[in-house]
């Protein structure tokens, strides 16, 4: 069994409300300790709506589906609740392409389920997190239809739009700037004469956030939502509002033999430091920050996709007066993608001590990236989908480095179960346009998206037996399923519930400052978490195949105790009665309060 040495009563939810944080060491104070909010050491809990829980038979997750499961969310100790796009849509990028962003997709329900669903969750201390969409609209929004009727309607400069360039008296796009979904950026539109700028898929046109006009529509779309009871709203491509009015090519992306790179969309690939991270984003998350801080008498959280290339870079999404993101997410830790030590050290050293104090919010996964079992790969060779030699061991190890380091935590639905990536075998089972684009480099991120697994029977429990689902249920679902696991007092689900618990209430990993130690060492990464009252946690993490064994001195942080109470280690591990010998399993973990 998991060894937890705590109260029964610490295992359920917590509840946004605002957390008075330390401050940060090195007598820096940041927004989490002058201005606290709920958000801070919170657990976020990521739900792709199609995929959670069906509630009506139709084969696609909906609202009330969501409702039924906030019993499990709230055991599992779950703060909020990031729904991605629930909003009508076409759903040629499964909601990522909005036509109306004042309703509910009928695919998901009404406006009464969604208010119900926050009540029910409001009951149980869990706030709801809308996925705002910013940077682009569906090709069917009534702004772009108006937009693109003609060069002289007054929504014209609502949308990105160019003329094309004669080469060779062929006529062309402006430049050679591409789409994350591959090709170039730009689509013509015969009616006008005209290209239109699309970041993403072709029927997701970009906004023109120079027109104050886009702006003060968008700021109206979250007060809107903020007074329907949302808790915050989580930026979707946010770095993406601008490009460089100069319109030139960028450069190509070289390989080492110095010629351009061929990406799996067969383009020559090209670097996007002319329509990523412009410093105009920093304007607009100053006006939205001050809209939603305004809007009610409640706390919001503007949460940022914020794929950034340094510390540096992420800093200052907080703003310079931590005036624009509370929580820009954090993917230089998680998506290392690859078990090592010194990297992971530096990453996270850099989040303590890098962000002025600012609260880091770790991401290990998302819909848009494969499973955490990615780390398994990496680990072992290859994948084995659930079934091979120490799954769980390495689930562990990356649930106790986002638990158990100084971050609000964000997860994503599955990986409390362990629920592993299963992408498409063949090019006709693909639903994502990226998928189908891509095709057979890129096979897209349905495997990513596949329902959640509740139990062991038709469907999973995630739909009524019979109907056919949006996407197939893998093959390891026998396996790991919540009802296996609530079963099972060694499962990874157990482990979850625990280590989130102890993030909650242990003094020294629900704010305490946090210490890299045996620095040195390529082979375990461990630190220190340590409160301003004294109490202090020591944590390991076994990055190997091998058992290790360790030794702490810790002296030089001011603790001269080496007697341990174990938290949390493990199952099988030996229990070590002081820091001076702790034996550690392969990908082995150790929680210890030193006493």
């Amino acid at each position: 069994m998991i060894t937890v040495l705590m109260p029964a009563l610490l295992l359920g939810a917590s509840f946004p409300a605002a957390t008075q944080r330390a401050p940060a060491t090195g007598g820096q104070t940041g927004q989490a300790a002058s201005n606290p909010g709920w958000w801070n050491n919170a657990v976020i809990y990521e739900i792709y709506p199609r995929s959670f829980q069906d509630s009506n038979g139709d084969g696609i997750g909906d609202l009330n589906g969501i409702t039924s499961r906030l019993d499990y969310l709230q055991k599992l100790g779950v703060d909020a609740i990031w729904l991605t796009p629930i909003y009508p849509s076409p759903q040629v990028d499964f909601g990522y392409d909005i036509s109306d962003y004042d309703s509910i997709d009928p695919r998901y329900g009404t406006l009464d389920d969604f208010s119900r669903l926050v009540a029910e969750a409001k009951k149980r201390n869990i706030g709801i997190i809308m996925d705002l969409v910013l940077n682009h609209t569906s090709d069917q929004h009534p702004w772009f239809l108006e937009s693109r009727s003609s060069r002289t309607n007054p929504k014209r400069d609502w949308y990105v739009w160019r003329d094309g360039k004669r080469v060779n008296g062929k006529l062309e796009p402006p430049n050679n700037w591409e789409s994350v979904f591959g090709h170039s950026a730009w689509q013509w539109d015969a009616k006008t004469g005209q290209y239109y700028y699309h970041r993403f898929y072709i029927q997701q046109p970009d906004l023109n956030w120079n027109n104050p006009q886009v702006r003060n529509a968008m700021y109206d779309v979250a007060r809107l939502w903020i007074r329907r009871g949302v808790a915050g709203f989580r930026l979707d491509a946010i770095t993406s509002l601008f490009e460089d009015p100069s319109d030139t090519d960028e450069a190509y992306v070289l390989g080492p033999d110095g010629k351009p790179v061929i990406n799996a969309y067969g383009d020559k690939e090209v670097m996007t430091n002319k329509t990523d991270n412009l410093p105009e984003v920093h304007d607009v998350l100053r006006e939205l920050r001050r809209a939603t801080d305004t809007a009610s008498g409640r706390r919001v959280v503007l949460i940022g996709e914020t794929y950034l290339d340094s510390i540096g870079d992420l800093r200052k999404m907080y703003g310079v007066n931590n005036d624009e993101l509370q929580l820009p997410m954090d993917m230089q830790v998680g998506f290392i993608n690859k078990f090592d030590v010194g990297l992971f050290r530096r990453r996270i050293n850099q989040a303590e001590t890098g962000l002025n104090g600012d609260e880091p919010l770790f991401v290990f996964d998302n819909h848009d990236n494969p499973r955490w079992d990615r780390y398994q790969t990496d680990a072992q060779g290859t994948a084995d989908f659930g079934d091979g030699p120490h799954h769980d061991e390495i689930g562990r190890v990356i649930a106790t480095v986002l638990f158990a380091s100084r971050d609000t935590a964000m997860m994503y639905y599955g990986d409390e179960i362990g629920m592993v990536t299963t992408p498409p075998t063949r090019k006709e089972d693909v639903r994502d346009p990226i998928g189908i684009t891509g095709w057979p480099k890129e096979k897209g991120r349905d495997g990513e998206r596949t329902p959640m697994q509740w139990n062991a029977g038709p469907d999973a429990g995630f739909s009524s037996a019979g109907v056919k689902i949006w996407l197939p249920i893998p093959a390891s679902y026998k396996r790991i399923n919540v009802a296996a696991e609530e079963r099972e007092p060694d499962s990874m689900l157990h482990w979850y519930e625990q280590i989130i618990a102890l993030k909650k209430h242990d003094p020294a990993l629900h704010d305490g400052e946090e210490i890299m130690l045996n620095t040195s060492d390529d082979h375990v990464l461990s630190w220190l978490r340590k409160s301003s009252h004294g109490e202090a946690v020591v944590v390991a993490c076994n990055f190997t195949a091998e058992p290790r064994t360790m030794s702490f001195n810790l002296r030089a942080e001011g603790i001269q105790e080496e007697r341990v109470k174990t938290l949390l280690k493990s199952p099988g591990a030996p229990e070590p009665r002081s820091l001076d010998r702790i034996e550690l399993e392969p990908y082995g973990v150790y929680i210890g309060q030193i006493r």
